[in-house]
């Protein structure tokens, strides 16, 4: 420990000893707080940003620990203390990881594709050059080839670093002043600590006053990195927030409706003579049930479609980041082909047997991904039945299927097998089974008891209205029966949905 003169201030004390008197220790330790909490904030939010920054604060780190002859830190590394002999690796690993921290942090991939891409070949080229440089390292054991080529490095970094500004001030998001702000604090106090670096040496005088300028820009820094990434998760919760206040109000918004046409129905009932009443009350009301049924139905859609939507899209976005291109691109083919699918079934009440089959077989289709493929789906057709001929209303069949799949075969997770067999009745009908070896009704009950947030299903009883008005222009009736399965050991095992479909 350096003894001060009695002359001599505090400040001078802390700006020309930092190694001596505690503000490097002060630093690491604060580094490693944030590395350790954002480490475990990774665990919990599942976001790599924070793993990039984590690994980010941990190599510089690493990168200054040879500077400590003692500590908690030094303690901590001393198993593997040949890693001390390597600051200049450690710095151009932190340096790479701010590339890609800051990219992620903006999201210039998916803003500025052209600026990401020209970026990142750039940074893999300077990665290749330090890769090389290490193993020559290691085969020849000079240290001498690491310090020239970490000058190169150096040069290369500081072109690259200067060039990543350009799309970081295009960029419309508040959260780049972060980014700007933090990333200018350490390159204007690392420029001040070198200058005073090579005025120090070219006197003959201790150098360690620089490092404290240094280590005034890692706080910094990294203080304003930190409040970035809460001021971006501040933003995706304001944005979950803002999208279930739009669906609570497009849901608010069709009960008005409903509520409105009730009451215009009610007024025309008033003003409608006793003699006629019963008649066109009757007229009225079947039209009515009609039109709340289609209600329901789009108050359905509005509620699932962009749950399945934001689902399927994340699924289809985990290939394009596992560089799973083949998949994704098939996948995101079948997805839009339902998506028209569905848009049309909004405008057509009814379909034919063969379209509803295709929409229901690209529906299981995109359901299937986040099972990996596991899911066993079979349609079976009869030969006597000419599916494009059999009328049936639009998306019948899809909350029974959704039902099985949640319900009774998500529990399960393996050996799962969906089955839609159809054939003509003995009367001439159309008879659709829809069969899972799921977990039974029973079983499913009793789980979706145990949910904190329990919502009700109003689809299978919307579909059988649906029918129900569907057959009012057939002599015969549709019918929806539902029967549990039983395993030859006699325990419940999966579900079967028999539709009943009248044809002319």
């Amino acid at each position: 420990m350096v003894e001060k003169d009695l002359g001599q201030s505090y400040l001078e004390y802390f700006y020309e000893y930092p190694i001596q008197n505690g503000f490097l220790m002060f630093t690491l330790g604060a580094l490693f707080i944030l590395t350790v909490y954002h480490f475990l904030l990774y665990f919990q939010q599942k976001d790599k940003l924070y793993l990039l920054y984590s690994g980010y604060t941990f190599f510089i780190i690493l990168s200054q620990l040879h500077l400590l002859d003692g500590g908690f830190l030094v303690e901590l590394f001393l198993p593997v203390k040949n890693i001390f002999a390597y600051p200049m690796v450690y710095t151009e690993v932190y340096y790479c990881l701010y590339v890609i921290f800051a990219f992620r942090f903006l999201n210039i991939k998916e803003q500025l594709p052209r600026w990401y891409k020209y970026c990142l070949w750039a940074l893999y080229v300077i990665i290749a050059y330090c890769m090389v440089l290490l193993i020559i390292h290691f085969f020849t054991g000079s240290f001498t080839l690491l310090l020239k080529g970490y000058f190169g490095f150096t040069v290369m970094m500081s072109v690259l670093g200067l060039v990543i500004y350009i799309p970081f001030f295009k960029i419309g998001s508040p959260l780049k002043y972060y980014m700007i702000f933090g990333s200018f604090c350490l390159f204007l106090f690392s420029v001040v600590s070198l200058l005073i670096y090579l005025d120090l040496g070219q006197k003959g005088m201790s150098q360690e006053p620089s490092y404290s300028v240094l280590y005034v820009g890692f706080l910094l820094e990294n203080i304003l990195f930190s409040l970035g990434l809460g001021h971006k998760q501040k933003l995706i919760l304001n944005e979950r927030n803002s999208s279930q206040e739009k669906l609570i109000r497009q849901l608010r918004e069709n009960e008005d409706l409903r509520g409105k046409v009730q009451q215009q129905l009610e007024q025309q009932v008033k003003t409608m003579s006793l003699e006629a009443e019963a008649e066109r009350l009757k007229s009225l009301k079947v039209n009515f049930e009609k039109e709340l049924a289609e209600l329901k139905l789009l108050a359905l859609r509005s509620q699932m479609n962009p749950h399945f939507i934001f689902n399927s899209l994340n699924s289809i976005k985990r290939y394009i980041i596992d560089n799973d291109k083949g998949k994704a691109v098939y996948y995101m083919n079948k997805f839009s082909k339902l998506i028209r699918r569905i848009l049309s079934s909004t405008m057509e009440k009814e379909s034919s047997l063969t379209e509803e089959l295709e929409t229901m077989k690209l529906y299981v289709y995109i359901e299937n991904i986040r099972f990996n493929g596991k899911l066993d789906f079979k349609i079976e057709v009869a030969d006597d039945v000419n599916t494009g001929m059999v009328k049936i209303p639009s998306l019948l069949l899809q909350p029974f299927l959704e039902n099985a799949i949640w319900h009774g075969l998500s529990p399960k997770k393996v050996n799962m097998c969906l089955i839609i067999r159809i054939a003509k009745s003995a009367h001439g009908s159309i008879h659709i089974e829809i069969m899972d070896n799921g977990i039974g009704r029973e079983r499913s009950q009793e789980l979706k008891k145990r949910r904190i947030h329990d919502r009700p299903s109003v689809g299978i009883n919307l579909s059988k209205e649906r029918l129900m008005h569907f057959c009012t222009k057939y002599v015969q009736e549709g019918i929806i029966t539902i029967e549990d399965g039983v395993s030859e050991q006699g325990n419940p095992e999966g579900t079967k949905v028999i539709i009943g479909l009248p044809v002319e």
